[in-house]
């Protein structure tokens, strides 16, 4: 039973390291952001900050979106205390992760740095029947991979078998975890046909 559990939280981690988002584990997060001050901790399950932006009114409500750049773009900035209204952003993604603003937040507004993170997907616990941190749509691929992992170490003649169920059963909650928005494309040719 320890070797089950212990191998239902490795496949909950390769969950999270699957490539796309978690939708269930996205969620809104604020930091309230103080003057002069450029870095700022994030919470330790953050494992991407999506959709980020500053709000500097709530009267009416005025937000911005930002930027992220990368730790090298940082390292190359050679002005980093500039005081402003910060625009861009790095997500050190430490095990303590943090975040550091271009520009370092001024005194001239209030802000509140808010983005959507998606986070790990919480470990199982089996004491007192809790249940795991799962839609529905994902219970057959965590069986699948639980299956394929208990497999490789008491039947190893079984393992590519469930490897095969696993990757199905995934590849198809996958697709289901997914916004159904519309996406719409709107090519700009109205100056190529001027006369």
């Amino acid at each position: 039973m320890q070797r089950a559990v212990m191998e239902l939280n490795l496949a909950l981690t390769r969950f999270n390291t699957m490539p796309g988002q978690n939708l269930f584990t996205i969620d809104l997060q604020t930091i309230p952001l103080v003057a002069g001050t450029a870095t700022y901790s994030v919470p330790p399950e953050t494992r991407m900050i999506l959709s980020p932006f500053i709000r500097y009114s709530t009267n009416p409500v005025l937000d911005r979106y930002m930027f992220p750049i990368s730790r090298d773009e940082y390292a190359a900035i050679s002005t980093k205390g500039t005081p402003g209204f910060p625009s861009q952003y790095w997500f050190d993604r430490l095990i303590a992760p943090t975040v550091t603003f271009y520009l370092v937040p001024d005194a001239a507004q209030t802000y509140s740095f808010m983005y959507y993170r998606a986070r790990q997907i919480q470990d199982a616990t089996v004491a007192n029947g809790q249940s795991l941190e799962l839609p529905t749509r994902f219970f057959d691929a965590i069986t699948a991979d639980l299956a394929h992992r208990l497999a490789r170490v008491y039947r190893p003649e079984l393992e590519q078998v469930r490897k095969v169920d696993r990757d199905e059963a995934w590849s198809i909650a996958s697709t289901e975890d997914t916004e159904w928005t519309p996406m719409y494309v709107q090519p700009m040719l109205g100056s190529y046909f001027r006369r």
